[in-house]
């Protein structure tokens, strides 16, 4: 019996909470064994088509198929029209904001294929379906779409512009939500008053989100049931069935969403795309499967974009340097649509997440999200918070350059100090725990900063430039609300989590088995996780918003609560003792002060077996709840990146990283610092390299990886990573969350030590991305003022 305790102690030491586990799935997808939807084939399965408008904006006239139908293997094409005779309805809205007025905010309608006009380029029109894909292929080529173009409009300024063209009727200059949040008074006099105001102008260039898996969907429906069953990849299966329920018009009960593997999304795939509803509405018209995968190129249009903001931002400041206000004003592109895009990033996101880890008295955000011809943009990892700390980053590093004060000591100056904590943010946040000037002191002793001015030189004595900047953020999670935990123990001997996010790349199930290892004892490698079948699942969220370990863990924290609870009602029955007298501990039950107990899987075991048990005993050790609701974290953290530029060609390169994070109780440091990585590259992609970019009338330029700059490996240094957790006091597990803070100190970081560089040559400020010609022309533009 000592053994067995000595072995449920050594499981928890190896494969418990904090432990540096690798992730359960990798032998499975590294072999090429994951199953993602474009892998999956059904009995009967028919290929779906998209057709798309190759315009920008226009009055639909006609849609001519007569051609396509006739041609070899077609079994039919739908169009919006076809879709709304046979009763499906309109596309999901999203989430309800105020204007600033407190009116609400228009919703148009929009049908899965719209009917009236075409508002981007690839505005899905019609879905043709056939025997094989290459059949529907080219189907879809010869139908005939009659489009009187109008005019487009692609930038959120000119497209709220009086005489602008509209995407709607009802939305007055296109402006979909006049948001304001703050004390406008206020913010005023403590600018009025100020003795100092540094304004920039910052954009968040929009971004392709490149997942690596692109969006497949097969729909079907079983006649015999009444049930739509939907296969694809997204978010979360319980939230997407919710959503489904609105288009299809139909109960809860009778949609199923299914999800295997998930290559990447990054917030893209957590909504209902038209493909979906159209998919699903083919496979009933024709009773067999309908499978639609997308194509690169055409994922570059129908995929929700990310980003894509404006803002004039301003920092107060006292004779001190001490900050008095910061305000936002400016605009978010939604694109087309609302059913893929948010208002959430530029308005709730920016105000949740601008303030950071400073003391400022005041805050107003004023933003208007507009409607233009261009593919909808929706929520990229992070979905506003890397767009905040960007904003006050950047105020920082430049009032702390008009006003000769260091930079570190600026920041210093401002920091909310632990001993303030809990503190009130003007946001209305409270941060419950936190060391943020130790954060700064690790970061920057870890960075070497001391020592820059020797690299700096080095650079020099090779003709490149050398600057370093600083990324101190902090991020605010979405809260916890109606998560799964649920546990089973299966008929094999193994034992399945059930819970309501959904890993697509994040790595679940190994960190989900640290804490059921770590309540339970329950062996690391008899753990399996289920949470792609919205059947399985009453409750669940989805995975975004970097709240996962916190949702499931906590989830299962309270399941596992009541497994012990169930089995120690058992286990005084296998042992002849009283409830009361029966304790559990590192994966056993024993009588109090004996050496009497059973193990937890032996438990199992017996009950697998058959084990007669009374009346009044619960017949298993399964546990279902929806779990206690938690609100936001804020994980938190301090980056240092170097850059080299060659002022020859403009070519930046981030040649030094370094952070120190903190992110609470670590589950797995091994995939929390894999996390980061990811996020500190796509930082890095958006700072220096990724943009969308469109002509004129709404023709996208960057349709292909031929123009589009994805960053690759040797744009990134391997990072110096750093960890000074402060465990969170509002969670069961402490946890903070960490998924999407390394795009928030990424971004500041990399653009602060960008534009250290470039004050060498003249050059104060320069926008995301700074690809290499932007560089090179603002050196030149420099260059002609100093000889001016």
């Amino acid at each position: 019996m000592d053994h067995a305790v000595d072995a449920a102690d050594l499981a928890t030491l190896k494969f418990g909470v904090g432990q540096p586990v690798p992730r359960k799935e990798d032998p499975t997808l590294l072999r090429g064994l994951g199953q993602y939807t474009d892998d999956l084939n059904l009995p009967g399965q028919a290929y779906g088509v998209m057709v798309r408008s190759r315009v920008a904006h226009g009055i639909i006239k006609g849609i001519d198929t007569a051609e396509a139908a006739a041609m070899p293997g077609v079994l039919g094409i739908y169009t919006g029209a076809d879709l709304i005779a046979a009763g499906i309805g309109l596309m999901p809205k999203g989430l309800v904001f105020k204007n600033r007025d407190g009116s609400d905010m228009p919703k148009p309608d929009q049908y899965p294929l719209t009917v009236d006009k075409v508002r981007f380029v690839g505005d899905p029109v019609a879905i043709v379906v056939a025997e094989t894909h290459k059949q529907a292929k080219d189907a879809a080529e010869a139908v005939f779409l009659d489009i009187d173009v109008l005019p487009a409009v692609t930038e959120s300024a000119e497209a709220a512009a009086p005489g602008a063209p509209l995407l709607y009727d009802g939305v007055p200059n296109n402006i979909i939500l006049d948001y304001h949040f703050g004390d406008a008074e206020k913010v005023a006099a403590a600018f009025a008053a100020a003795a100092h105001v540094t304004t920039l102008r910052l954009r968040n260039s929009r971004i392709v989100v490149s997942q690596m898996e692109p969006r497949s969907a097969i729909g079907a429906f079983e006649a015999d049931t009444g049930r739509w069953v939907l296969r694809l990849g997204c978010q979360g299966a319980f939230p997407m069935r919710d959503l489904l329920t609105v288009p299809l018009k139909a109960e809860k009960k009778d949609v199923r969403v299914l999800t295997g593997n998930v290559g990447g999304s990054f917030g893209m795939k957590s909504s209902v795309y038209p493909e979906y509803v159209a998919a699903l509405h083919a496979a009933k018209v024709l009773g067999r499967p309908v499978k639609w995968t997308d194509e690169r190129s055409e994922s570059f249009l129908s995929d929700s974009h990310g980003r894509a903001h404006d803002m004039e931002c301003s920092l107060a400041l006292d004779k001190d340097g001490h900050f008095l206000a910061v305000r936002l004003n400016g605009y978010g592109n939604m694109g087309a649509y609302l059913s893929n895009a948010t208002p959430q990033p530029p308005t709730l996101n920016a105000v949740k997440n601008t303030i950071g880890v400073y003391r400022t008295p005041l805050f107003e955000v004023s933003t208007k999200c507009v409607f233009t011809n261009t593919t909808p943009v929706g929520p990229y990892r992070g979905a506003g918070r890397p767009e905040g700390n960007y904003y006050m980053e950047r105020l920082i590093d430049a009032a702390a350059l008009e006003l000769g004060i260091d930079r570190v000591e600026l920041r210093r100056r401002n920091h909310i100090q632990p001993e303030q904590i809990p503190y009130t943010t003007p946001s209305n946040n409270v941060y419950d725990s936190g060391d943020f000037p130790a954060l700064l002191d690790d970061a920057l002793a870890l960075a070497d900063w001391d020592n820059f001015a020797q690299r700096r030189i080095e650079s020099r004595a090779r003709g490149k430039l050398r600057g370093r900047g600083i990324g101190h953020y902090l991020e605010v999670t979405a809260p916890v609300s109606n998560e799964m935990g649920g546990i089973r123990f299966d008929d094999d001997g193994g034992v399945t989590i059930i819970t309501g996010t959904l890993d697509y790349g994040q790595g679940h199930a190994s960190p989900f088995a640290q804490v059921l290892t770590q309540y339970l004892g329950i062996p690391f490698d008899k753990i399996r996780l289920l949470q792609g079948d919205s059947d399985e699942l009453i409750a669940g969220g989805g995975t975004g918003g970097s709240k996962s370990a916190m949702a499931s863990g906590g989830a299962i924290i309270e399941a596992s609560e009541v497994v012990i609870d169930n089995g120690r009602k058992i286990a005084a029955h296998v042992l002849e003792a009283a409830v009361a007298d029966i304790e559990f501990s590192a994966g056993r039950f024993s009588i109090v002060g004996t050496d009497r107990g059973i193990g937890i899987m032996e438990l199992a075991a017996k009950l697998r077996e058959g084990l007669k048990l009374p009346e009044g005993v619960p017949h298993t050790l399964d546990a279902k709840l929806v779990g206690k609701n938690a609100p936001s974290a804020f994980p938190n953290g301090c980056h240092v990146a170097e850059v080299e530029v060659d002022p020859e060609t403009g070519i930046a390169e981030v040649v030094r990283y370094t952070m120190v994070n903190d992110f609470g109780v670590v589950i797995n440091p091994l995939l929390v610092e894999g996390q980061a990585h990811g996020g500190i590259v796509q930082g890095i992609g958006q700072a220096l390299r990724e943009s969308v970019v469109y002509t004129e009338d709404g023709q996208p330029l960057t349709g292909s990886y031929m123009d589009y700059a994805l960053p690759r490996a040797a744009d990134a240094p391997l990072p110096a990573y750093g960890s000074h957790p402060v465990p969170a006091r509002t969670n069961l597990l402490g946890a903070k969350g960490c998924g999407e803070a390394g795009c928030a100190g990424a971004l500041p970081s990399v653009m602060n030590a960008l534009v250290d560089a470039l004050r060498e040559v003249g050059v104060t400020h320069i926008d995301m991305p700074a690809t290499p010609l932007r560089i090179w022309e603002a050196i030149q533009v420099a260059n002609r003022k100093a000889a001016a």
